[in-house]
């Protein structure tokens, strides 16, 4: 099917027509990606706009825009259930949520006229407008509308005029948005997702005028855009309450908007998007605390593909100049204030208690996992993040910067390590760049810190990973268990252990070995001042004079942390030293009371 579908004097939209314009529109945004990061400056400037809408219409290009021979109303029925499945950010879930409006409005016709398919875009955009709490002008709302009014004259046969008339009133609506949004005005930019909705509509029309989907659909930068970068900077405490975006996708029947809608509006939440249908939903709100969305939107649906990401660090990263950003996994324990100092970003794993499944240390903090362990009657299981998370993450970060270090969870216990191989892969593998630490807890934390340090220093890609190689065998890490009975109902120790250890009041102390994994290697006797007697065992296998840094963890164990820490700082005299609370990459299999110690020397 070519151009001609959509002209003069065939006056119906047909599905292989309509499909194929969809993708010229699709691959306009996804090329446009980066620009659209870099204006991006409302509602927050986190500039993710771009890779988030991205994501969004990447989910519908490989789910219903790969299929051929649809109906052009079974057509939009399955781009907005991909839409909404796949929605990331503020713009993303008002894009999802207006496809599927339009896909509402026009049914299951095999083709459309022309005023069928303007009265399912007027549909789509009173959808989306309803889809927000809290609806302005001067966004992609106020673009849509001004699309849909373009298209509500008559089409008199020619649709490819019809089409450009349309567009031209977007483009208009465009210009005006920082007339509407003082925020734009100040940082001299238009809105992010308003600019995707335009890019969407000129791939169609590129694809009107030619017949042919343009696969790289690379326009030139708008003027401003090194303005508009700098502009982050001023404005990165934009919405200080609420730091996580977060969304998840609800399924269920019968789904409750309207109960979701004031159930969220009771956590006091902003920015809140709920897109799709009856059995789909797709919620996106900014919160303080991601894991009191998540189960408020448990109440009403099963929750699937939650995510939350840390707007701070995304401002510091749109508003800084390090070449090199650097990024780890939730298995890495390192103090809080030392990842915000060095803006260091996160990819969450996923723990399960049960049926019920958690980002960790965003959707499930560290001490809220603990009581659940020692309260569930079920064991947590923690699982690799997807690689489609690493991608995300990357994506945006290399928006930012020339290249990004993955400092990541040891390859021998977690395929974590292989799920950002995966997603480096499929996206920049040469400007992306994977290192196994070896390690886990502390002893990843520490690396991950020397990477960042590193990067914020000026370094390049390849001297951070050879700084990394270097120490890589240098740092060292032990966990001692207080308890061992997690570890013999995880499997992690052989059930017949637990009699002997417990009669003989041994204390186990793991190390990690270079093969990457923890095996055990001492132990002490007796339960009296066992946090200095262990400092003291990890004393004596460091060498002496050596100046170094070191880590302590705890799990849920603060006081005990503390007298370990303290007894180290007396025996080793650290550089540096830090007490944090060791997350489930330990405290699933060790338990409540296990003490982490990582070291590394310091040139």
């Amino acid at each position: 099917m070519n151009a001609a579908t959509l002209s003069f004097p065939q006056p119906l939209i047909r599905g292989p027509a309509l499909r194929r314009a969809l993708i010229a529109g699709a691959r306009r945004v996804i090329a446009q990606r980066e620009m659209l990061n870099k204006i991006n400056v409302f509602p927050v400037p986190d500039g993710d706009t771009g890779s988030n809408l991205a994501f969004t219409l990447g989910g519908v290009l490989t789910g219903a825009l790969s299929r051929r021979g649809q109906g052009a109303g079974d057509l939009l029925r399955r781009v907005g259930e991909d839409a909404v499945d796949g929605a990331r950010g503020n713009s993303g879930a008002i894009l999802a949520q207006f496809l599927t409006g339009v896909a509402e409005a026009a049914g299951d016709a095999r083709a459309l006229e022309a005023a069928t398919l303007a009265r399912a875009v007027r549909a789509g955009a009173t959808s989306a407008r309803q889809a927000l709490s809290d609806p302005k002008e001067g966004t992609i709302l106020s673009v849509i509308s001004a699309f849909a009014d373009g298209l509500e004259p008559a089409a008199d046969g020619d649709l490819a005029t019809w089409f450009r008339r349309a567009l031209e009133r977007s483009r208009k609506a465009l210009a005006a948005t920082p007339t509407q949004l003082a925020v734009l005005a100040r940082a001299g930019v238009v809105d992010a997702g308003a600019q995707g909705f335009v890019d969407l509509l000129e791939g169609i029309h590129d694809f009107i005028a030619s017949g042919a989907v343009d696969a790289s659909g690379v326009a030139e930068e708008l003027p401003g855009d090194l303005e508009a970068a700098e502009a982050h900077g001023e404005l990165a405490d934009a919405d200080p309450e609420h730091r996580w975006c977060s969304e998840c996708l609800l399924v269920g029947e019968g789904l409750d908007r309207a109960g979701l809608r004031a159930a969220v509006g009771e956590l006091g939440a902003s920015c809140v998007v709920i897109a799709g249908s009856s059995s789909r939903l797709r919620l996106h709100a900014h919160v303080a605390e991601p894991s009191q969305l998540f189960d408020v939107a448990g109440r009403f649906g099963r929750v699937e593909g939650a995510k939350a990401d840390d707007m701070h660090a995304q401002a510091r990263t749109a508003a800084g100049a390090a070449g090199v950003a650097v990024i780890t996994d939730s298995a890495a324990d390192l103090p809080a204030d030392e990842m915000r100092r060095l803006n260091v970003h996160m990819v969450p794993a996923r723990v399960n208690f049960g049926d019920q499944d958690y980002l960790d240390k965003v959707g499930l903090s560290t001490a809220e996992f603990y009581r659940k362990l020692r309260t569930e009657l079920v064991l947590p299981r923690t699982s690799q993040p997807p690689p489609g998370d690493f991608r995300r993450q990357f994506e945006f970060l290399l928006s930012h910067h020339r290249e990004l270090v993955y400092v990541g969870l040891s390859r021998a216990v977690s395929g974590t390590l292989q799920s950002a191989e995966t997603a480096a892969q499929r996206g920049h593998p040469d400007r992306t760049h994977v290192f196994d630490t070896g390690n886990a807890s502390a002893g990843e934390g520490l690396l991950v810190m020397r990477a960042a340090e590193m990067a914020a220093d000026g370094a390049g890609s390849a001297q951070i990973l050879a700084e990394l190689a270097r120490l890589k065998p240098l740092t060292l890490t032990w966990a001692l268990a207080r308890d061992i009975s997690h570890a013999v109902r995880g499997g992690r120790i052989p059930a017949w252990a637990r009699g002997p250890v417990e009669w003989l009041g041994l204390t186990p102390i793991a190390k990690v070995k270079p093969s990457g994994r923890l095996g055990v290697v001492g132990g002490l006797f007796g339960k009296d001042r066992v946090p200095e007697r262990y400092a003291a065992y990890v004393a004596r296998r460091v060498p002496a004079g050596t100046r170094l840094r070191l880590l302590v963890g705890h799990c849920d164990a603060a006081e005990d942390g503390q007298r370990l820490l303290d007894a180290l700082r007396e025996r080793l005299a650290p550089e540096a030293s830090w007490l944090v609370e060791t997350g489930s990459a330990i405290g699933a299999h060790a338990g409540p009371g296990a003490l982490v110690v990582s070291v590394q020397p310091v040139d």
